[in-house]
């Protein structure tokens, strides 16, 4: 304990330097602009600032980005509490019983409820992560090639079960994420795979536009094509202090949404829009009184808004121990640390002991910056969602299209991204959720280098792998958890066939 308690001493005296608090505090305001503007998102967001992020450091860069994403969260909740549209899709249900406050007149015990919740979570998910992450780091030097495998085939699986429709569709996405990471030069032979004859192809789709083009841009198609009437609450937003029986409503489910979301955010696949989820359902059923949720119950609010706060944080678990992100914005992350040259694993925490712990202390910095700027600025958020999106997505097109030529200045890359912005809206229109498809291309070099690297240790013999304890654990419990993900597909089909 001790030595936690010094590591994350150390790690704020890296996080409270000028130029780190700075960037967080940039980091911030961004996420909950984001947050509160309907259409843009933590993902198209921090896919849009990676090419600014390469003349920072490694840290400032990962502590701006970091900051983007727990930002949006907070940022959300006042886009589903004041205009019934959630800014950020983990606070879909927030809208549920946030807007109907503010309808009742309470918006402003409804924001400061969510904000207080998502300060307590985010504090109580740091002090977790830097208990976590020592032991798990420590772990994670006993994993082998074929550990590391069958550790991604794992959160791949779990990506595909956990994700939003059919196993089917998630399973499709995650195949063509890892075809697409492979359009490139072999790395052993140097011989070209699927560039077609195209020499701007010989080292595959960049990670930047793919994510750029498939978050970012089709984000920006879909927000376009899609109604954009606001039922915004007319009403000064006042009395932001909510009353003892709001604190002592929201007291409970804040400590059960912060233990949820915690859990549930180091899953693969899980996250945020999981856990505020699980959350609600979870304080409907303890609930004396379920019929008042959807009427303005602020528990309804309460156990959400901690639920994806502390599952946004915890989500770096995964990512800085194992070098395995959670999920889509986790990726993003690991695509942040290679573009500064840095190895995700539980190598960071040894050799690079500043980022790792500077990037977990910050985060406590940027919950108290978040919790001290977010309900002063409600007025402004406000007068921000009166702003039209016909006006916005200009300059956030020229934006993702200057951050792409940034990269190469490559005229040829825009072409990709804007294609990769049809296929993502294409993939919008069908129903087919891109996240699993950006895991599949960030761990499909990985995976494959794994694996090749694992087969010439066994020297071609894959029962060798397969034997290993840990491989074989792994490997058995991802095919278990997609076979219970698919049998209930399976037999319903059955049912419909032998009814006809």
């Amino acid at each position: 304990m001790t030595e936690i308690f010094a590591n994350l001493i150390f790690g704020l005296s890296i996080a409270i330097t000028p130029t780190n608090i700075a960037l967080c505090l940039i980091g911030a305001l961004a996420g909950t602009l984001v947050g509160v503007l309907p259409g843009i998102g933590p993902l198209a967001t921090i896919a849009m600032l990676l090419p600014v992020t390469f003349g920072l450091p490694p840290v400032g860069a990962l502590i701006m980005l970091a900051g983007v994403f727990y930002g949006a969260m907070y940022g959300g909740s006042t886009t589903a509490i004041l205009v019934n549209i959630p800014g950020e899709a983990a606070s879909v249900v927030t809208t549920l019983d946030g807007f109907q406050m503010a309808q009742q007149g309470r918006a402003g015990p409804a924001l400061a409820i969510a904000a207080i919740g998502s300060f307590f979570a985010g504090c109580v998910a740091t002090v977790l992560i830097a208990l976590l992450a020592g032991p798990l780091t420590q772990f994670a030097f006993f994993f082998g090639q074929a550990e590391y495998f069958a550790l991604m085939t794992l959160g791949l699986v779990l990506a595909i079960v956990l994700a939003n429709g059919p196993v089917s569709k998630s399973t499709l996405m995650v195949l063509a994420g890892i075809v697409l990471s492979m359009v490139s030069a072999d790395v052993d032979t140097g011989q070209s795979r699927m560039t077609f004859g195209k020499f701007e192809l010989s080292d595959g789709f960049g990670f930047i536009i793919v994510a750029m083009g498939v978050f970012g841009v089709a984000e920006i198609i879909k927000n376009l094509l899609k109604p954009s009437a606001r039922e915004l609450i007319a009403e000064k937003v006042t009395n932001l202090m909510p009353t003892r029986r709001d604190l002592a409503d929201a007291a409970p489910a804040i400590a059960r949404g912060t233990i949820l979301g915690s859990l549930l955010g180091i899953l693969p696949g899980g996250g945020a829009i999981l856990s505020s989820f699980a959350s609600y359902t979870l304080e409907k059923k303890l609930s004396k009184t379920p019929e008042r949720f959807g009427k303005g119950a602020i528990e309804g609010v309460a156990g959400p808004e901690s639920a994806n706060n502390a599952a946004s944080q915890t989500s770096f678990i995964p990512l800085l121990t194992l070098g395995i992100p959670a999920n889509a914005v986790m990726a993003l992350m690991i695509g942040a640390m290679t573009l500064h040259g840095i190895t995700p694993g539980p190598q960071v925490a040894t050799k690079q002991p500043d980022l790792f712990w500077g990037l977990i202390a910050s985060m406590w910095v940027g919950n108290l910056m978040l919790l001290v700027i977010n309900l002063p600025l409600i007025g402004i958020w406000v007068r921000l969602l009166r702003v039209p999106y016909r006006l916005l997505y200009p300059m956030i097109l020229m934006f993702c299209c200057i951050g792409v030529y940034s990269l190469n200045t490559s005229t040829f890359e825009i072409m990709l991204a804007l294609a990769f912005g049809l296929f993502g809206y294409w993939l919008y229109k069908h129903d087919f959720e891109a996240a699993p498809l950006l895991l599949g291309f960030i761990l499909g070099p990985m995976m494959e280098e794994s694996l090749r690297k694992a087969m010439s240790l066994a020297r071609g013999d894959v029962l060798e792998i397969l034997m290993r304890p840990l491989t074989g654990t792994l490997l058995a419990l991802a095919a278990i958890l997609l076979v219970a993900a698919i049998l209930p597909t399976v037999r319903k089909q059955r049912e419909t066939v032998f009814v006809e």
